[in-house]
């Protein structure tokens, strides 16, 4: 059997976890001198509270070996295929490490990493893609085969509400997110080649912003993948979400409109209420 396993950044809900047997492995949250599993035992409001507390925003970090070693055990255990999908190399170890726990229980013929080089739900769709093929009976190698071919297909961008956090974590000047306040700026991020790069200014309130943002993806949504494209959000206003929500609908073009709340490690760095449409071309 071949079994599809993420690290947590990949922001699927429970909901889409357990409908795909999909096993996640959490990444580190560190705030101050305690640590914790993204998703297990912190979630994004106690770290926006805590972040505005302290003006600083946490430190996140890959999964531990034993960790990671210790979940792949049990499918050494079971002989099953594993494919695992992390976030992008460029942004995070975690890769690296998934890949070192495969070789540290000699069982890396039968693990297949795959470096997603994205983040949030544009791990998701490709970990969905594969979970697909996973319950059809495709084999582990030709699964890796057709997800790869996907990668560069995959269109993840969010707008952000506020600067703040991106100027706590060094992304952007005090200045710049002073500047952004007063005049009501939101930056349009995309991950491109694996890294997080500036696209496009938005100016107003969050709600005409947001809508401005959809309508500008229009035409590409309209020639996507059909399958499924995800509303990915951190805490956004629910009549924003709900707005975006119907506006994909009323495209008559998917076969599902996914809605689902970014994790600690991907609301650790881009803060409350941002929101991203994430697709496969």
């Amino acid at each position: 059997m071949v079994r599809i396993v993420s690290d947590s950044t990949c922001d699927l809900s429970m909901e889409l976890v357990e409908r795909y047997e999909i096993e996640l492995i959490p990444l580190h949250i560190i705030l101050g001198e305690r640590e914790y599993e993204d998703g297990v035992d912190i979630d994004p409001d106690t770290i926006y509270k805590w972040s505005d507390e302290h003006g600083t925003t946490p430190k996140t970090s890959a999964p531990g070996i034993e960790r990671v070693a210790e979940a792949f055990s049990r499918y050494k255990v079971s002989g099953d295929e594993v494919v695992v999908f992390t976030i992008s190399s460029e942004m995070s170890t975690t890769f690296n490490v998934m890949k070192l726990a495969a070789e540290d229980i000699d069982y890396a013929d039968h693990i297949f990493v795959v470096d997603s080089r994205n983040l949030s739900t544009g791990i998701g769709l490709l970990v969905l893609e594969a979970a697909c093929m996973a319950k059809e009976g495709v084999t582990a190698e030709e699964i890796v085969s057709r997800v790869e071919k996907l990668i560069p297909r995959v269109r993840a961008s969010f707008v952000v509400d506020t600067l703040v956090y991106l100027q706590r974590g060094g992304r952007c000047s005090g200045l710049t997110a002073m500047l952004g306040s007063i005049l009501k700026i939101h930056p349009r991020i995309a991950v491109k080649d694996g890294v997080m790069e500036p696209e496009k200014k938005y100016r107003g309130k969050m709600h005409r912003v947001v809508s401005e943002y959809v309508q500008d993806m229009e035409e590409d949504l309209k020639a996507a993948k059909k399958d499924r494209v995800f509303i990915t959000h951190a805490g956004c206003d629910e009549v924003i979400v709900e707005s975006v929500r119907s506006y994909l609908l009323d495209l008559g073009y998917f076969d599902e409109v996914l809605v689902t709340r970014a994790g600690g490690v991907i609301s650790s760095h881009c803060g409350y209420g941002t929101l991203g449409v994430l697709f496969i071309a």
